[in-house]
C-alpha cells in the first residue's frame, strides 16, 4: 500500500476533547454512517473515524482478497490506526461486525480500550445445537446466491429489512453504501463474517462492555444480547433500544446517542 494506512482507510479525528472515542461501522456502510451521532459527542472527546477496507468509501485495490480471509487482518487495521494517532487509550463503539473487531483487538490489547460499546454484535449468525444465531446455513446461501445473481435486486429488498423501521431516509443512506460497495468484495466479506465463530474467544474479553441491542433485528435475535452478556470476561451490562432494525445509528441516532452517552458515563 503506498499510501498511508490512515489515507487508504480515510483516518479522520473531529472534536476538541481530552479522551479518544473511536467509531467503527459495520459491513455495507461506511464511516458516514455516524453522521447523525457525531454532534453528540465532538464536544466531549476526540472522535476518530475511519472506514473498514471493504467500504465503498476505499480503493477496491487496497482489499486484499488473501489477507482480509478473517477478522483478524480488521483487527491488525485498527491497532495501526490507533497506534499511529499515538492513542494510548480510547473508549470504542462498534457497530455488527466492527463490535467483534473491537472485542478481538481488545484480547490482544486490553489497556488500550477503556470500555467497548457493541452495537448489534453477534458472535455467530448461524444456529448451532443449542445456539440461535438467527440463520439456518441453506438461509446463508440463498443470501450469497441472491447478491451474485443480482446484486442490485438484493441490495433493493435487504436494505429495507436490514434498517428495520419505518425511516425512508436510513433506508435510502444504507441502498447508497451498499451500492458504493463493490458487489465482489460485499459477497467476499459477506461469507468471511456469516461463516465466523467467535463464541470460543469472548471468555478473554476483560474490558467492561455495554451491549447495545434493538427490540427486533432481523439479523441479530434478542437472544444474542443476553448470550454476549453470559460469556464476556469481563464486566457486561446489556441495553435494549425501544425501535427495529439493525441499524439505529441510521434509522434513530438522538435515541441510540442518549444510549451511548449513558454507556459511556458510567
Amino acid at each position: 500500500m503506498g499510501t498511508t494506512l490512515l489515507e487508504a482507510l480515510n483516518v479522520r479525528v473531529l472534536g476538541s476533547g481530552e479522551k479518544f472515542l473511536v467509531l467503527a461501522h459495520g459491513v455495507g456502510t461506511d464511516q458516514s454512517a455516524w453522521q447523525r451521532i457525531l454532534p453528540f459527542f465532538t464536544h466531549n472527546y476526540s472522535v476518530i473515524l475511519y472506514d473498514l477496507v471493504c467500504a465503498g468509501s476505499v480503493n477496491p485495490d487496497y482489499f486484499d482478497f488473501r489477507r482480509y480471509t478473517t477478522l483478524d487482518a480488521y483487527v491488525d487495521d485498527l491497532l495501526n490506526i490507533l497506534d499511529a494517532l499515538r492513542v494510548d487509550r480510547c473508549a470504542y463503539v462498534g457497530h455488527s461486525v466492527s463490535a467483534m473487531i473491537g472485542l478481538l483487538a481488545s484480547i490482544r490489547r486490553p489497556e488500550l480500550f477503556s470500555k467497548l460499546i457493541l452495537v448489534g454484535a453477534s458472535p455467530r449468525f448461524l444456529n448451532d445445537n443449542d445456539y440461535h444465531g438467527g440463520f439456518e446455513r441453506p438461509d446463508i446461501e440463498n443470501v450469497f446466491a441472491a447478491m451474485e445473481a443480482n446484486y442490485e435486486a438484493w441490495v433493493n429488498g435487504f436494505a429495507p429489512l436490514a434498517v428495520g423501521a419505518d425511516v425512508p431516509a436510513a433506508v435510502r443512506e444504507f441502498s447508497r453504501t451498499l451500492f458504493n460497495m463493490r458487489p465482489d468484495i460485499t459477497l467476499f466479506v459477506s461469507r468471511t463474517v456469516f461463516n465466523s465463530d467467535l463464541r470460543g474467544i469472548l471468555g478473554l474479553v476483560k474490558v467492561p462492555c455495554c451491549i447495545i441491542q434493538t427490540a427486533k433485528d432481523v439479523s441479530v435475535p434478542a437472544s444474542v444480547a443476553e448470550y454476549l452478556k453470559n460469556h464476556l470476561g469481563g464486566r457486561s451490562t446489556v441495553e435494549i433500544l425501544r425501535t427495529e432494525g439493525h441499524l439505529p445509528h441510521l434509522s434513530a441516532p438522538a435515541l441510540l446517542a442518549q444510549v451511548l452517552r449513558r454507556a459511556l458515563s458510567r
